[in-house]
């Protein structure tokens, strides 16, 4: 048995009902191919990866986990958590192939193998296996059990309950759908390790099968990445210490849709806010007739990137332009002398970073943004 999916009432249509709409907006201003647009799917992408990991205690700087996006080392972030956000790169990716598969199917295996490829630099955590014994969640800080997964007997039948659960079920909205799977698998508690960033991205895949909109415009990871201790404050309320799911899922529902509203409003700045700066890097480059490659750099040097030879030479051939180092270093250095940017460090150790009229033009952007709505839209349905 798993958790039973609170039936829909008119508090959470409302919310889903905004939801959809800011989706529908995003989808308006992303229709038409625009280079600007392939940066910040690129960043959306690696924000939702940061996330999911910071949640473990995986720790890395934006700027470090879109270089391991594109197969670039870090500067900063440790070799552990550079290969866990490594893994989570890989089994994101997989799903964004798998949100546009024709004959998908559900599977425990998918599951399995999801979890080999976010979790298989560390093979004493049996990566890609159901855990073979009792599964114990402890308070980091006190070593007190605040939760203890489902007995270990039941986790087959469990899992297979869950995908026969999506495979089955079409009626039910699918950011419900898509919570109710993050909820039953992390409580299951199916794998010696990575059980959070497994749920997180099982609903993220759920959600890209959906086709509404791009699936990294769809993630919540990045959500519960900065409200870490909500999301576990919730989990602790609906699980309460052990498996039992003949308890009430709606306090999680609830979360998870805020989450949601809360995201998409964040993502619909982002990229007002992108397609603005977009427009405003543009004029700066007609103005010193720089080549067009150049606004990938100076795009990320005013999203407060550390811009690096290796990631400007990456990001163009993701976009199917190749240029050589020393063409990147002629670009960089162009920049540097107009003042654009400001290099720090030596040979492979050089960044750049934005320089006084690039970040000017980031604050002016940041300045005109609308207050931001952290409203409960459930108050006056508590």
């Amino acid at each position: 048995m798993l958790f039973d999916t609170p039936e829909v009432h008119g508090p959470e249509e409302a919310v889903i009902a905004q939801i959809d709409e800011l989706r529908s907006n995003m989808r308006a201003r992303l229709h038409e191919p625009r280079r600007w647009v392939g940066s910040l799917r690129r960043n959306q992408f690696a924000r939702a990866v940061q996330g999911s990991n910071s949640i473990e205690g995986y720790d890395a700087p934006l700027d470090d986990a879109v270089a391991i996006e594109v197969g670039e080392p870090p500067l900063d972030a440790s070799e552990e958590t550079t290969l866990a956000l490594k893994g989570y790169r890989d089994a994101m990716t997989y799903v964004l192939q798998l949100s546009e598969e024709p004959r998908f199917h559900y599977g425990e295996q998918l599951i399995k193998s999801l979890h080999f490829m976010m979790t298989n630099y560390a093979l004493s955590n049996r990566p890609g296996l159901w855990r073979t014994g009792a599964i114990y969640v402890r308070n980091d800080e006190t070593g007190e059990i605040v939760y203890e997964g489902a007995d270990v007997d039941e986790v087959p039948d469990l899992m297979h309950e869950l995908v026969m659960q999506l495979e089955a079920d079409n009626d039910t909205p699918v950011m419900i759908r898509a919570a109710m799977a993050h909820l039953n698998l992390v409580l299951v508690h199916p794998f010696r390790d990575g059980n959070g960033r497994m749920a997180r991205c099982l609903q993220t895949l759920v959600l890209a099968r959906e086709g509404i909109l791009a699936p990294v415009f769809c993630s919540i990871e990045e959500y519960l990445g900065r409200n870490t201790q909500a999301y576990y404050d919730v989990l602790a309320d609906v699980g309460a210490g052990s498996w039992q799911p003949e308890r009430d899922a709606r306090p999680w529902l609830r979360f998870i849709l805020t989450a949601h509203l809360r995201q998409a409003r964040t993502t619909l700045q982002r990229i007002k806010e992108s397609e603005r700066l977009w427009l405003e890097l543009e004029q700066i480059r007609d103005r010193e007739g720089l080549p067009e490659r150049v606004l990938v750099a100076l795009y990320d040097a005013a999203s407060n990137f550390r811009v690096r030879n290796s990631v400007y030479r990456a990001t163009l051939a993701y976009a199917d332009e190749e240029i050589t180092e020393q063409v990147a270093s002629r670009d960089l250095r162009a920049l540097t002398n107009l003042g654009l940017l400001v290099p720090h460090g030596e040979k492979r150790g050089r960044f750049y970073v934005a320089g006084a009229s690039l970040r000017e033009v980031r604050t002016k952007i940041i300045d005109a943004r609308d207050p931001r709505d952290n409203s409960d839209p459930f108050a006056a349905a508590a």
